[in-house]
């Protein structure tokens, strides 16, 4: 854990097997965070950091997103094709939705109350119910091969898709279902990230290479290219600082928080 003011660690939470998704749930005291090397969601009390529940999802647990209004976790269980949904108040599995032969990560829009995630093949981006837990839309990616990485706008009603074996960020209308824009980002485009107010869209590669896009208008322009570190490929804001952590596994045989204040 963080401090975000000082940039300080202020405890560690052990034996969790390889961390790959995380996400906050002030509203309940909670983090989780999936443990892809032993297939569960870890459920961590904030004010402690002790971990209160171990939950078994899927084969390889990857994305995490916490529903506020339904007090649900989800996680997307990649190489099954699956969503793991569970009560994030007592931590116990309530379903498991099968979307395809594989899933991306997974993200909740509180503007329509709705879960996105991304699947392949064929590469779609799908909406599902959290009260039925069914699917309720899907969007076919047109130029995209390995949909992955989601970013869901909800202001403009626009979906932002990562596509890991193509390089390609595509846009989609989620209200006329349809992709509208596309751009060439990083090799391998995994995690995206969002900072509200200059409206930056970052997407992290695991080759190393973060894209920066401004979505401050109705249209979006891409920035740049800038390359960080082999397996960059997760990403998150500070909106109060507008700074832009990316935790690296392995540099030189260390775990290293590469940090990025850009010129806004």
């Amino acid at each position: 854990m963080l401090d975000l003011d000082t940039l300080r660690v202020e405890a560690i939470v052990r034996h969790i097997d390889q961390v790959h998704g995380v996400t906050v749930a002030s509203e309940i005291g909670r983090v989780f965070a999936s443990a892809t090397g032993a297939n569960e969601l870890v459920s961590i009390d904030a004010s402690t950091n002790r971990v209160t529940k171990r939950t078994s999802t899927g084969a390889f647990p990857d994305g995490v997103a916490f529903d506020r209004d339904h007090k649900l976790v989800v996680v997307s269980n990649k190489d099954v094709g699956t969503l793991t949904f569970v009560n994030a108040s007592t931590g116990k599995r309530v379903r498991t939705l099968a979307l395809g032969h594989e899933v991306g990560n997974v993200v909740y829009d509180q503007a329509t109350r709705l879960i996105y995630a991304a699947m392949r093949p064929s590469d779609q981006l799908v909406a599902i119910d959290p009260i039925t837990k069914t699917i309720t839309t899907r969007i076919r990616l047109a130029n995209c091969d390995g949909a992955h990485g989601v970013y869901i706008d909800s202001v403009h009603q626009r979906a932002f898709v990562a596509c890991e074996l193509n390089r390609t960020l595509v846009i989609v209308d989620l209200a006329h279902r349809t992709v509208t824009g596309r751009f060439t980002v990083g090799a391998a485009p995994d995690v995206l990230a969002f900072d509200p107010e200059p409206g930056r869209l970052y997407v992290a590669s695991e080759s190393g290479t973060v894209t920066t896009f401004d979505t401050s208008g109705l249209t979006t322009t891409k920035l740049g290219d800038q390359r960080v570190a082999p397996s960059a490929h997760s990403v998150s804001v500070d909106p109060a600082t507008h700074r832009v952590f990316l935790p690296l596994e392995d540099v030189r045989g260390h775990p290293v928080l590469r940090i990025m204040r850009p010129s806004i």
